[in-house]
């Protein structure tokens, strides 16, 4: 479907020309002449962005916005106004207005600002929709990002789901392989039943078949009570094997039995169980190699990655790193009830800067030890662990001495590339107006 747009402005010339302009940019563009007739326009079929006059005969602009956000729509609003109310303007923006332009309106700046609003309440639109597709109900935090690799890591998510099918995760530590899990149990037939998860490294073979099989009264010594194991507490639900290439040789063989014949026996135990799960496996570690060495069972590999599913690294989804800081943010504020609004872009940018080996658990682990100790409303550098402080110390150190304006311009150079070029994250990320960074983009001569 297209997207809708309204020009509100008393002056008809104004509606006709900046229709006539967004049309002809592929949008659907109604314009209205009075606050009245597009607030009840509004409430029938709402729109997505709105041009509005901040002076109109029976309302003004402030108000018109207000009615906007009170009413809970997803929609973005740019104000209209005369040279001398420009202060009232930007008092709209903190109000919650995308931007504002100043009569006479120029053709080419509302082009622009309309495809950048426009790209915004898509991709927060889009954020939202992949965040409730993959929320369990009450505690689940879905998969964070907006990068072309999550994208697809959702895409494929949310197909596989559905098909009762094994899956195998692989994926270096701390890139959410356990999430990714559950994930494909909250999306599936199966959510109404239990999703289990067991880490298979470490353990004796004896342990990992009393943890997953159970064992009858008498079995051993100790066994003084029949136990029920985690496959069988699983039934109707999913099953999570972690770290699975850490699983024994001579206990592959007993799983590969249990997939099979999908049914097991209690250690101890003469009477075979039926088993009705769902197998999802993952590791770290390259299993067709694994195989190659004979570390790993060929026949079990194949029955286990029926669906192979590659979690991307945090490197390969750097422009994620925003989000998931200002999520992580907000998760640890709720946690440590306390009131971090934000991150200050010089944190920011050393966050962007460092190669995180630990990937998202990393970043995780260093917010959440910044929200606990920071004193202030916001993260600041000094809030971040010292390893990562040097590291910017050093990184400025082999610049050599660099005056303030190329400094500010490289970072800002860097921040554009983290977000695609996409103006109004980067204003976002660097906590400045929009107009402060056009003005600065013009004066740094930046494309």
């Amino acid at each position: 479907m297209r997207q809708r747009l309204a020009i509100v402005d008393d002056e008809v010339i104004v509606c006709r020309r900046l229709s006539q302009a967004l049309t002809r940019e592929g949008y659907e563009v109604e314009a209205f002449t009075t606050g009245k007739s597009f607030l009840d326009r509004m409430q029938e079929q709402p729109f997505d962005l709105v041009f509005c006059d901040l002076r109109l005969p029976d309302a003004n602009g402030m108000e018109i916005l207000g009615k906007i956000k009170a009413g809970g729509y997803e929609t973005e609003v740019v104000i209209i106004t005369g040279f001398g109310s420009i202060d009232t303007a930007v008092d709209a923006m903190k109000e919650g207005a995308y931007h504002y332009v100043t009569k006479p309106v120029k053709l080419n700046e509302i082009r622009v600002l309309a495809k950048a609003a426009l790209e915004k309440l898509t991709m927060r639109q889009e954020n939202v929709r992949l965040r409730e597709a993959l929320k369990q109900e009450g505690s689940f935090n879905a998969i964070v990002g907006i990068s072309p690799a999550v994208k697809n890591l959702y895409s494929l998510v949310q197909k596989i789901a559905p098909i009762d099918c094994n899956v195998l995760l692989e994926g270096a530590s701390g890139t959410g392989k356990a999430l990714v899990a559950r994930s494909i149990h909250q999306l599936s037939l199966r959510k109404d039943h239990p999703f289990v998860c067991f880490n298979c490294g470490g353990f004796t073979e004896e342990l990992i078949s009393s943890e997953l099989f159970g064992y009858e009264k008498g079995a051993f010594t100790g066994a003084a009570a029949t136990k029920i194991g985690l496959l069988e507490s699983a039934a109707g639900g999913t099953v999570l094997l972690d770290e699975v290439g850490e699983m024994p040789l001579s206990m592959q063989v007993k799983l590969l039995h249990v997939i099979q014949d999908k049914c097991i026996l209690r250690v101890g135990g003469v009477r075979p169980i039926d088993l009705d799960i769902r197998i999802v496996a993952a590791t770290n570690r390259d299993l067709k190699h694994e195989v190659t060495q004979g570390n790993f069972r060929e026949d079990l590999f194949y029955r286990l990655n029926v669906v192979n599913i590659k979690i991307p690294a945090l490197e390969e989804r750097r422009e994620d790193i925003p989000l998931l800081v200002n999520h992580f943010i907000e998760k640890y504020s709720l946690a440590f009830r306390k009131r971090i609004s934000s991150i200050q872009p010089q944190a920011l940018q050393i966050l962007m800067n460092y190669p995180f080996p630990g990937n998202v658990r990393e970043l995780e682990n260093i917010i959440e030890r910044a929200v606990a100790l920071t004193e202030s409303d916001h993260i600041k550098p000094q809030d971040l662990p010292q390893d990562l402080q040097q590291l910017e110390f050093n990184t400025l150190e082999g610049e050599g001495l660099l005056p303030l304006g190329e400094l500010e311009k490289r970072y800002i150079i860097s921040v554009l590339e983290r977000t695609g070029y996409n103006k109004a994250l980067t204003a976002q990320i660097l906590d400045l107006p929009r107009t402060t960074l056009w003005r600065k983009l013009k004066e740094y001569n930046i494309g």
